[in-house]
């Protein structure tokens, strides 16, 4: 089979798990207003836990319904003292949240041997399946998550919990005079952010069958706060575009040197490309 077409569904499976990580910052920010740039730390929590439960000979759809719950209770118990801050102080002590755990899993060699990585128990088990096959199976997986997530999030943003988190986003002291209670729902929806950017990084590990700490630096946020930006906060379509042109231009850049002779690095294109499209969008 030709290779580019099994590239391109590679890259079909990273749109659906970024889709994915890139709807619950958009539940954060987006409706809430929670500058979270933690988003690494439960994405990372997500795909260590469906790890060590899956080795564990736990089903893989149980696995990863644990593993975004696990995700979930620790957004939960990092809301609870950083929600307390203003928004750019919680943006920088979820940023730094997000490097201890990476740095902690790096450190501690019992909890997933440290710096050397582990190897992930894939959710897709086709007995003599060829590539394209397996790739195909894990399409439908992510895109079949991706699917609830993106029906459950259009609920909660149309109902009159999503009306009370926008109201507490465009004037937190007005909802608070109406009987709002700010804290719980801010913490309400960081815990619900959690269990979705979980449930991305439980199928992000199932699918690369190997992780290890240098996948989770700091800098991966930050991809995904643009395909918020891109798409328009409080806009679940629009997050969904953003995260497809997004990961076309990060994966194609790729591979671009193969078919293009260019005079820059072709790896730099992205961030020349990002940066063009935000400006545009601003």
């Amino acid at each position: 089979m030709d290779p580019l077409f099994l590239y391109s569904l590679n890259i079909a499976v990273y749109i659906g798990i970024f889709a994915i990580v890139a709807l619950s910052l958009n539940l954060e920010y987006g409706f809430a207003g929670l500058g979270n740039f933690g988003k690494v730390a439960f994405f990372l929590v997500g795909a260590y836990a469906y790890t060590l439960l899956a080795q564990t000979g736990i089903h893989f759809t149980l696995s990863i319904i644990l593993s975004s719950m696990i995700a979930g209770a620790f957004g939960l118990l990092v809301s609870l003292p950083a929600l307390r801050l203003r928004e750019d102080y919680l943006a920088i002590v979820t940023l730094a949240f997000g490097e201890i755990i990476r740095i902690v899993v790096k450190a501690e060699d019992w909890i997933a041997r440290g710096v050397w990585g582990i190897t992930v128990p894939s959710a897709i088990n086709l007995k003599d399946a060829s590539h394209e096959i397996t790739i195909l199976a894990n399409i439908g997986l992510v895109f079949f998550s991706l699917a609830i997530c993106f029906i459950f999030l259009q609920l909660v943003a149309n109902s009159p919990y999503g009306r009370i988190i926008r109201a507490i986003r465009e004037d937190a002291m007005a909802a608070d005079t109406l009987g709002k209670n700010n804290f719980k729902y801010k913490a309400q929806v960081f815990m619900m952010g959690s269990i979705v950017a979980g449930l991305g990084g439980a199928l992000f590990a199932q699918y690369i069958g190997y992780i290890q700490p240098q996948m989770f630096l700091p800098i991966l946020p930050f991809p995904i706060w643009i395909m918020v930006i891109l798409g328009g906060p409080a806009n679940n379509y629009g997050v969904v575009v953003g995260a497809i042109l997004v990961q076309l231009f990060e994966r194609g850049t790729m591979i671009i040197k193969d078919y293009i002779a260019l005079p820059i690095d072709p790896n730099n294109i992205q961030y020349i490309l990002f940066g063009i499209l935000i400006i545009i969008i601003l």
